[in-house]
């Protein structure tokens, strides 16, 4: 198994040798190239990744992405207050959704320090 030349792993560990071209999007692009980027902070890329995870529905990555929020200076009730404001716009099952995903997140952030 060859692994990664980039110093983020998230998709090599998800999908190690069955998807490289994925892995390496991820990896090396997503996360080495355009995360990197200094026109935007981390924090903000968070805060616009969330909300775009939640606008789309797609819960799976928002786990992932409420944590690495968190990581990258986002506070729990930043996240959640920003939950609450796309109730409105995304729509309120996506918000719901979001919002059970965040409560199982902090919860277990709480119960891991």
């Amino acid at each position: 198994m060859t692994q990664p030349h980039s110093g983020w792993t998230g998709g090599h560990r998800a999908f190690g040798d069955f998807a490289p071209g994925l892995v390496h999007y991820t990896d090396k692009v997503l996360f080495d190239e355009v995360w990197e980027r200094p026109e935007l902070s981390k924090r903000d890329r968070s805060l616009i990744t969330v909300t775009a995870l939640l606008a789309g529905g797609n819960t799976d990555q928002l786990r992932f992405h409420l944590q690495h929020a968190r990581h990258n200076g986002v506070t729990e009730q930043e996240l959640i207050e920003a939950i609450t404001h796309l109730a409105f716009y995304a729509g309120w099952p996506k918000a719901m959704s979001a919002m059970t995903i965040a409560k199982e997140v902090f919860e277990n952030e709480d119960v891991a320090e």
